[in-house]
């Protein structure tokens, strides 16, 4: 007998059987062999066991098939000890057939089995009071269940809590502040866990006052600041409380405020919700005997990473700070450098479960009051239970149908949401989130860099030729080689054919696969260059990109021509300024190559009009994101090309700003070219003049369109 046979009978149970303790009788036993091995083993124990035992009788249960007398009488009669069966046929042991649990058991009809001999009857059956380790393996067949999808832990399915079937976080809290201190503290304690959680402090103190008050403080641990908690707080109260022996008419709460507690940032609140949402951010809350109100101090304290260099737009000239994942230090950063009083920052609250702080900037006068309030109902319409990062929020307020151009612009640098506020858009910040909303946008301004500002015009122009250059080779030029290749090769010049033609002649792929082989290639080098510790992730790149190319190249997997048409689209991509926008490239260059392969140059042209008609029809905030080309606005020499700093007069028009003039004409008093004369500076004058008068008249008239 083979081992896989000896596996199988000891690894296999027949399924139809229902009852709990079956016995899983070896082959051995039943053909009445002598085959060395396990199982002759177990029958020489069987063997030597004694002979002379009494077994009483008993009752057949119900899932025992009754015996004849002859039987039970062969059971009883002593085993001979020496006595060896002789050979015969296998026989087939009957199997009690399947029985549904729990339904009434009936006598079956059925055929009566081949009488067994002694020998055979007493090997089958165990002997009672025999050894465990001598009876026969037992299997315990547990009942059958339905399936379920529900997942299983150490056995069981795992069942839903019938105290969370209906969660909706609704709060079980008053609404109101009680004026008594103990019900105050059972409500915090009821609220907040404790003292199951432990990242919440509460600290019992006396107010040194005459009379003295009771008073209790409730702070976060990790979210707060313990020594503005201590200086500005308990000392001052516990320490040095001094009131006067005729205090004026103050109420208890003006007392504590005017003239106790010296924090900078100190208010009252008498909702339970606010006061639960404000010490979840760090903030202290001071809760005194007989008042309702609650002082709120602020206290925030919490580590975060201090402000640096970016990590994914950097520059050679121009500032080099970048926003960080703390709130309020990103908008501190953008208020450094727009200073004025029309920069309005609305901030409110998103998600049911954990509130994150979601602020609205804008430039009161110069933004479209309309966008403003598209752009706070959307952000009040997401029902969410935690925001995370500002790119969830960023597809929950985009404008449909889903695609593969980002709607808006994420960046980390505070001089380019400075500028863009300058222009009219509107800029939106995400709790701990380092890269900043900017809305609408241009697919131009995916396209754009804030170091285009600082250099000179024919550099700037220079620089976003050679991108938009580089966007339509990063998702075209596979797409190229394999359509001149299979399709078109009266197109190359004949030297260039027959280079290629050798150099693909031991190549044994088609050229399809070839350059898929090479594409997910080099994203496999792209994902792990960025997946790899810092330490060692550009050597990835670079060593595995060359050792790659190289390798495959001798031993004929791909031809030497289109590692350099993969090297450049690589490149190509790497320069997409924006990050969101080089994915919609290497996406969008696998679609392209499938068209390719397909049909060609015609399948290259079909897939390029698709996109351009998709691109067109897509909008952002209500503004189409092919604008000043399809269809064509009004707007400044900043906009596909960079043009002259003096001659960008106006904002863009796509936006109908408030104000639609950005500077005056610029008059270059020492360039004996702009000022001749007098009459030179009176024409300039007028100039602007009506500049001004054109830009209040679209204001008005822009105001009444829809974006």
């Amino acid at each position: 007998m083979s081992i896989l046979q000896k596996a199988s009978r000891w690894f296999t149970v027949d399924d139809s059987v229902l009852d709990e303790d079956f016995s899983l009788v070896p082959d051995d036993m039943q053909d009445g062999g002598e085959e060395q091995g396990p199982d002759h083993r177990r029958k020489s124990q069987r063997e030597e066991r004694p002979t002379q035992k009494q077994k009483p009788e008993e009752k057949p249960s119900k899932r025992e098939e009754p015996q004849s007398r002859e039987q039970r009488e062969h059971r009883d009669e002593p085993k001979p000890a020496a006595s060896k069966p002789s050979p015969s046929p296998r026989k087939r042991h009957h199997r009690v057939k399947p029985k549904k649990i729990g339904a009434r058991q009936e006598p079956e009809a059925r055929e009566e089995p081949e009488a067994d001999t002694a020998e055979d009857t007493a090997d089958r059956l165990p002997e009672k009071n025999a050894p465990a380790a001598e009876l026969p393996l037992k299997i315990r067949r547990p009942q059958k269940k339905s399936r379920s999808h529900q997942p299983k832990i150490m056995g069981k399915e795992l069942q839903p809590d019938p105290r969370t079937e209906n969660l909706d976080f609704k709060p079980t809290y008053p609404e109101f502040v009680s004026p008594v201190l103990e019900e105050n503290r059972r409500t915090v304690e009821d609220v907040f866990q404790i003292p199951l959680n432990a990242d919440f402090i509460i600290r019992d103190f006396t107010i040194s006052t005459v009379p003295p008050v009771q008073a209790f403080a409730v702070f976060m641990e990790g979210l707060s600041d313990k020594t503005i908690i201590n200086n500005h707080i308990l000392e001052p109260l516990m320490l040095l409380a001094e009131v006067p022996h005729e205090p004026p008419a103050l109420s208890r709460a003006d007392l504590l405020r005017k003239t106790l507690i010296p924090g900078n940032q100190l208010t009252e609140e008498t909702k339970w919700k606010a006061v639960k949402n404000t010490i979840l951010t760090g903030t202290t809350a001071v809760f005194v005997d007989g008042m309702k109100e609650v002082l709120l101090v602020e206290t925030k304290g919490f580590e975060h990473r201090s402000v640096g260099d970016t990590k994914t737009e950097t520059v050679v000239r121009g500032p080099h700070d970048a926003f960080t994942e703390h709130f309020r230090t990103n908008t501190g950063l953008v208020r450094a450098r727009l200073r004025t009083e029309k920069l309005i920052t609305e901030i409110t609250q998103v998600g049911e479960l954990a509130p994150t702080d979601v602020a609205i900037m804008y430039v009161d006068g110069i933004c479209n009051p309309k966008l403003v309030r598209e752009v706070r109902r959307r952000i009040q319409d997401v029902k969410v239970d935690f925001l995370q990062d500002s790119g969830i929020l960023e597809q929950m307020i985009e404008d449909g149908p889903p695609g593969y151009v980002p709607r808006m612009l994420a960046t980390e640098r505070p001089d380019r949401v400075a500028q863009s506020l300058s222009e009219g858009y509107v800029a939106v910040f995400v709790g701990q989130s380092s890269q900043v909303l900017v809305l609408p946008t241009m697919l131009w301004t995916l396209l754009h860099t804030a170091e285009d500002a600082y250099i000179r015009y024919p550099f700037g122009t220079f620089l976003r030729l050679i991108r938009f250059a580089a966007f339509l080779i990063a998702m075209l030029l596979p797409a190229l080689y394999i359509a001149v290749t299979n399709y078109h090769p009266e197109m190359i010049p004949t030297d260039l054919m027959l280079t290629i033609a050798s150099s693909r002649e031991k190549v044994p792929f088609p050229v399809v696969v070839e350059v898929l082989l090479m594409e997910i290639a080099i994203e496999l080098i792209r994902e792990a260059g960025i997946r790899i510790p810092n330490v060692i992730g550009p050597t990835i790149g670079i060593v595995g990109a060359l050792i790659l190319g190289q390798a495959a190249v001798q031993a004929g997997i791909v031809s030497p021509l289109l590692v350099i048409v993969v090297s450049v689209t690589a490149l190509a991509a790497f320069t997409m300024p924006n990050y969101n926008l080089s994915f919609a490239v290497r996406t969008l260059r696998f679609l392209m190559m499938a068209m390719a392969a397909v049909w060609g140059f015609y399948g290259i042209t079909l897939g390029v009009m698709v996109l351009l008609t998709h691109w067109t029809t897509l909008k952002s905030f209500g503004v189409p994101m092919m604008t000043h080309v399809a269809p064509y606005k009004q707007s400044s020499e900043d906009v596909i090309l960079r043009g002259p700093v003096f001659r960008q007069e106006v904002r863009p028009g796509a936006l109908y700003p408030g104000l639609m003039k950005r500077q005056l004409r610029f008059l270059r008093k020492w360039d004996p070219r702009t000022h001749d004369s007098r009459e030179a500076e009176e024409r300039i004058d007028e100039e602007n003049r009506r500049i001004d008068t054109e830009g209040i008249n679209q204001s008005g008239r822009r105001g009444g369109k829809k974006t």
